[in-house]
């Protein structure tokens, strides 16, 4: 008990904003795992196409540049607050739209995937500024190993429910049977939690960017390298969402082994992840990031290799370990980029974010577009077999990408101080 007064005591002492922001995403925590997961499950379920489901991504990740951009011009006259509650709204809308039909269609695809992917944008865009408004990097560590903890205990807990109660309804005959009308149960679940995490939202006093000029063309050397890492980044992105969902309902079982499966090594991984963030400090990032990609690495050569129930179980334990490791680290890195770029070129905070966006984007297509052509010529085994392993293969180069993005980053800073006056610079210290 002491132990645990401790650390509420460590969670009190953080800036009140940063705490209202944790507590907003620990209840949007539980609505992820539905939107990350079993939409991708629903298609599956329905269409019975892995490329109709890497389609629905794409539309999503189309569109989300898109919202980054328009709700850039929002900021100049709403409030963040609305605009982050506003996404988190839209995404469960965009859920029911989904699964309002059993018909898959292109157009439905195109449509459902082009507001999740419009909720999508404006949530991360809103949810990154807040994160870098309401943070610095010496407690960025902190805020991402108590955010990652919750988010890989609630894919946990929210996957294992969500597939026992979705494999019940088939099995005891509930809701007549019909497995949509539970997915259409959870989806009404879904509208009620981003209601709540609307409402905490506005608790905050959250400031909007600065009215200034947010789009540019021309940056810094130091982030054209960090366009590189968003870009290797986003490369893996829809595999990472779509892949669990597809790779166990071909292999292994239905929804309820989908739930059943993301639970394995999934408690003992937050509270793993809840130490990362504790202990570590900045100058560890780059292990920590290395750590993330050889195990996402080893996954998608051990599923290729086996290509059967064991290689898709070993696959999502490294996978459960990898995704939130991956973004302990990267997030860190990417907002001391920003602030180190956007203190010397002087340009609007939300610009980098619009821009990073876009880097992502560049790898989400590349990525998922290399998937459609493996399923389109030559067979949905061999995009699944092999295309895993090709992205992850290329995103091992992200290591040494950080490691000198950051050290260019501590040479800025550094020049950066040795150009302060002698009194400006006792200030600043």
């Amino acid at each position: 008990m002491n132990r645990l007064m401790k650390e509420y005591n460590l969670f009190l002492s953080c800036p009140r904003d940063m705490r209202i922001l944790l507590l907003t995403n620990m209840l949007f925590a539980f609505v992820l795992p539905v939107i990350e997961i079993f939409v991708a499950a629903y298609v599956m379920r329905n269409s019975h196409a892995v490329s109709k489901v890497l389609t629905y991504q794409l539309a999503i990740y189309t569109a989300t540049p898109a919202a980054f951009l328009i709700n850039g011009f929002l900021l100049r006259s709403v409030s963040i607050n609305h605009l982050y509650s506003a996404a988190m709204l839209l995404s469960g809308i965009a859920m029911i739209l989904m699964m309002s039909s059993p018909v898959i269609t292109m157009s439905g695809i195109a449509i459902s995937g082009s507001m999740m992917g419009l909720a999508t944008g404006l949530f991360w865009a809103n949810r990154g500024f807040l994160v870098l408004s309401t943070t610095n990097d010496s407690n960025r560590n902190y805020y991402y190993g108590l955010e990652s903890f919750f988010l890989t205990f609630t894919s946990v807990i929210v996957p294992m429910g969500i597939g026992l109660f979705i494999a019940g309804t088939t099995r005891n005959r509930w809701l007549n049977g019909n497995p949509n009308n539970a997915y259409r149960i959870v989806s009404i679940c879904v509208i009620v939690l981003t209601v709540l995490a609307s409402i905490v939202v506005h608790f905050g006093r959250f400031e909007n960017p600065p009215l200034t000029t947010f789009v540019f063309f021309r940056f810094d050397p130091l982030w054209h390298k960090m366009l590189v890492l968003a870009a290797l980044k986003g490369l893996v992105q829809g595999y990472i969402v779509t892949a669990p969902a597809m790779l166990i309902m071909m292999l292994v079982g239905q929804e309820g082994t989908l739930g059943t499966i993301q639970a394995v090594g999934g408690i003992v991984s937050s509270f793993f992840l809840y130490g990362i963030g504790r202990v570590a400090k900045p100058n560890h990032r780059v292990l920590v990031f290395s750590i993330g990609l050889l195990l996402f690495f080893i996954g998608t050569v051990v599923n290729a290799a086996l290509f059967n129930a064991t290689g898709v179980i070993i696959f999502m334990a490294c996978l459960i370990l990898a995704k939130p490791i991956l973004d302990l680290a990267y997030f860190p890195i990417q907002f001391l980029i920003t602030e180190t770029v956007s203190r010397g070129e002087g340009k609007n905070q939300y610009a980098y974010i619009l821009n990073h966006e876009c880097g992502l984007f560049a790898g989400r297509a590349l990525g998922c577009g290399l998937f459609l052509v493996l399923a389109t010529w030559i067979s949905d085994i061999a995009a699944l077999k092999y295309a895993l392993p090709i992205v992850a293969v290329l995103q091992l180069a992200s290591i040494w990408i950080a490691s000198r993005t950051l050290t260019l980053a501590a040479q800025a800073q550094a020049n950066a101080l040795k150009a302060v006056p002698a009194d400006e610079e006792v200030f600043a210290q």
